[in-house]
C-alpha cells in the first residue's frame, strides 16, 4: 500500500506490541494509547483476528513537524499496527515518514530522519 511500511513479525500480536512499546519507551518516547481492536469486537459479539494499534510519539519531536506544517497533526502521534493475517502470519505496519513528508509538504529533514530512526528500531524489534 502506498505510504505504509509493512513487515512480518516473529511473535504473536500481543508480544509484538509489547516489544514495540519497550523500544518506544527506551527511546524516551511516550505511549499515548494501545487499542485492542479484536477485544473490542469480541465485546460486541463480533469476530476479528488479533489486531492491535498503538499511538506513540515524542512531543519534543512531533511538535517540530506541526510547527513546520500544522496540518501534519492529523497524522500524529505516530501509529503502528500489528495484526494476524488470514494465513496466521503476524505483520506490522506504520506510516512511511516519506509519505508524511510528501502528504504535508514537510521541510524539516532532520526531524523526519529522527522519527525514521525510531520507527526502524521499533520495527526491527519484532523481526
Amino acid at each position: 500500500m502506498n505510504g505504509l511500511n509493512t513487515a512480518p513479525s516473529a511473535f504473536p500480536v500481543g508480544e509484538t506490541i509489547d516489544r514495540m512499546v519497550s523500544i518506544i519507551e527506551a527511546q524516551g518516547w511516550h505511549l499515548f494509547a494501545r487499542i485492542d481492536h479484536a477485544e473490542h469486537a469480541r465485546r460486541k459479539g463480533l469476530e476479528l483476528r488479533p489486531t492491535e494499534l498503538i499511538l506513540f510519539g515524542n512531543p519534543e519531536i512531533g511538535t517540530l513537524l506541526m510547527q513546520d506544517r500544522q496540518l501534519a497533526a492529523i497524522d500524529l502521534p505516530m501509529k503502528a499496527l500489528a495484526w494476524e493475517d488470514e494465513l496466521g502470519q503476524v505483520r506490522v505496519a506504520c506510516n512511511s515518514t516519506q509519505w508524511l513528508k510528501q502528504r504535508h509538504g514537510l521541510t524539516d529533514e532532520a526531524t523526519i530522519r529522527a522519527i525514521d530512526a525510531v520507527l526502524a528500531k521499533v520495527c526491527a524489534s519484532v523481526q
